[in-house]
């Protein structure tokens, strides 16, 4: 590839009310408010350096504007415009000055429909990873990756490993050897981004990294204290797949955040891509309680990138199965 893309790096939320949103990220989670005005508020972990890696975007209804992977340089972002263009793939240029921090950045409608923006500058503030005086709630320390729902895993994959570059850490298929789920990446980590079998395209959640285990146990007592309890949606517990401790939440638009610890190294060039089997228990819960349907059903509605309009979701070409977990 004549690109290079490095990392997830940001998402733009729809939400309805900003306060509320404000009192879930920021009081009870522990987010860092960089700056807001009536429209926006734009948070970022402990150790980010970038200006924001969530913008909270007020608007009539929920929903996902972009998911964003920051690249080498503004030279990868010209490449890719006309790599997608000759894709016909519907692309979308918002120039320097119309995003808050954000420099030029290229938006496409991806092959499964998901909104996807890449951009290399963003302003650079202070890190915060040693302003322990700060640490409250989660203790969130960056944006890790994004899971998204799509209809057709095996298109996706196909596409983000053999035309952009992206490498498979770990993947579900069955004995068919179809593919069921993916977990894919750039930066050396489980995965900057998952696409799973279901109904989409939508974007399941984004996944925030936590400095150690004992900081999801200290997000749910502070959940609880602050009447958040009804907002944890799964675990606390322990993922087969990326071998992630984890936690799932839901804001109070109804979007699901992920808080993730405990994944591993994937850089070295001999890593092979670890395989699960549709039907092994131990995958999506290698320890803790089964999960609630509406985390296999219920996802955030993604939107064109011209009109603004939430995608059609279409039904997955393989047939849906929820596991049988093991407590």
């Amino acid at each position: 590839m004549d690109f290079n893309i490095i990392r997830a790096a940001r998402a733009v939320l729809h939400v309805q009310d900003l306060e509320a949103s404000r009192k879930f990220y920021v009081d009870a989670l522990g987010f860092i408010e960089t700056e807001s005005d009536d429209q926006h508020i734009y948070l970022r972990g402990l150790e980010e350096h970038n200006h924001h890696s969530l913008v909270l975007k007020k608007e009539k209804e929920p929903g996902i504007e972009v998911i964003s992977y920051k690249v080498q340089s503004d030279g990868d972002l010209e490449i890719l415009a006309k790599f997608f263009d000759d894709k016909g793939l519907k692309t979308k240029w918002v120039e320097e000055g119309k995003q808050k921090a954000m420099g030029r950045t290229l938006r496409i409608q991806d092959v499964s429909g998901l909104p996807v923006e890449f951009f290399a500058k963003m302003d650079v503030v202070e890190r915060m990873l040693q302003r322990y005086d700060l640490y409250k709630g989660a203790r969130v320390q960056r944006i890790d990756h994004f899971n998204c729902m799509v209809e057709d895993v095996q298109k996706a994959y196909d596409f983000y490993i053999n035309e952009l570059g992206f490498a498979c850490s770990e993947y579900t298929s069955a004995e068919d050897n179809q593919i069921w789920a993916a977990w894919l990446h750039r930066k050396p980590s489980v995965h900057d981004v998952a696409f799973m079998n279901g109904n989409g395209p939508r974007l399941h959640h984004i996944g925030f990294w936590l400095g150690e285990p004992m900081s999801l146990i200290h997000t749910c007592d502070v959940l609880a204290s602050m009447g958040y309890t009804a907002s944890i949606e799964r675990g606390p517990g322990r993922h087969g797949l990326s071998n992630a401790f984890f936690l799932y939440l839901r804001d109070p638009d109804g979007h699901r955040i992920e808080l993730y610890n405990g994944d591993y190294l994937t850089s070295d060039p001999d890593f092979e891509p670890i395989r699960w089997d549709i039907n092994d228990k131990r995958r999506q819960t290698f320890w803790g309680h089964e999960a609630p349907d509406c985390w296999f059903n219920e996802a955030s509605h993604v939107l064109d990138i011209d009109s603004g309009k939430p995608i059609e979701i279409r039904e997955p070409k393989l047939k849906k199965r929820k596991p049988t977990f093991v407590i």
